[in-house]
């Protein structure tokens, strides 16, 4: 399926560039997109449609592509051209397992660590994830969840560890917006993420660290459903 010459968004580039190259405004215009789930994966970007959406030549499309290439966002396929980029369900199966063998641990030894100030963050932030998922604010959540996530982990002095953890979280960003859209699993998240914040300022890190893994564990599970069920249908 093809980006159409009217979709959301068209010819609303070029008036608010600014400083920013015309590329480089394309390729954040089509970032949001891919991000908020509006471009699903597997969905092909054809060069002409885009040129004729943005009212601009092919060649800043091209190296628009070309970044969201280089961010993972969209590959490149032979007689295809770009299309937006996902991960499959033994990716899926894969990033899960390796937050389950992680987070835990890792929590186990961050908790302890995190400070009063720590604690008012990951409450504000809980907060605000608390309320982008009652207002159905889906292109926000996989950051907030990300970040309440690492913030947890911050103090577990393992810093080749955390990056990973980073990573596998980036990757679940929009696999993470699509389960909680469509398992209607939002109260259950919002209710984790309280519980498990108040488990570690009890004290309680070991009970914490098991529902983290519970958490992580169901989120995969599901996500891998909702995949399977999918390719099914088709």
């Amino acid at each position: 399926m093809a980006v159409t010459a009217r979709a959301r968004g068209a010819r609303s580039v070029p008036g608010s560039l600014g400083h920013r190259t015309v590329s480089a405004a394309v390729a954040e215009a089509l970032r949001q997109r891919i991000l908020s789930g509006a471009l699903a994966p597997g969905f092909q970007l054809r060069q002409d449609a885009l040129a004729e959406e943005f009212g601009i030549s092919r060649i800043p499309i091209r190296e628009a592509l070309l970044q969201l290439e280089a961010g993972g966002l969209v590959k490149i396929v032979p007689h295809r051209g770009a299309v937006v980029s996902g991960l499959s369900v033994e990716e899926i199966e894969d990033v899960f397992q390796l937050r389950v063998s992680l987070e835990p641990q890792l929590l186990i030894l961050s908790a302890r660590h995190l400070t009063p100030d720590d604690f008012s963050e990951l409450r504000a932030l809980r907060d605000e994830y608390s309320a982008a998922l009652k207002a159905g604010q889906v292109e926000h959540w996989g950051e907030l969840n990300r970040r309440f996530h690492l913030g947890l982990l911050r103090h577990a002095g393992r810093p080749r560890s955390l990056a990973i953890v980073a990573g596998l979280l980036q990757d679940c960003d929009r696999p993470t917006r699509l389960q909680l859209s469509v398992s209607g699993d939002v109260a259950r998240a919002d209710m984790e993420h309280t519980t498990i914040l108040d488990l570690c300022e009890a004290g309680e890190v070991v009970a914490a660290a098991n529902l983290l893994r519970i958490h992580v564990e169901h989120a995969g599970h599901s996500l891998v459903e909702i995949y399977r069920k999918s390719a099914a249908a088709e």
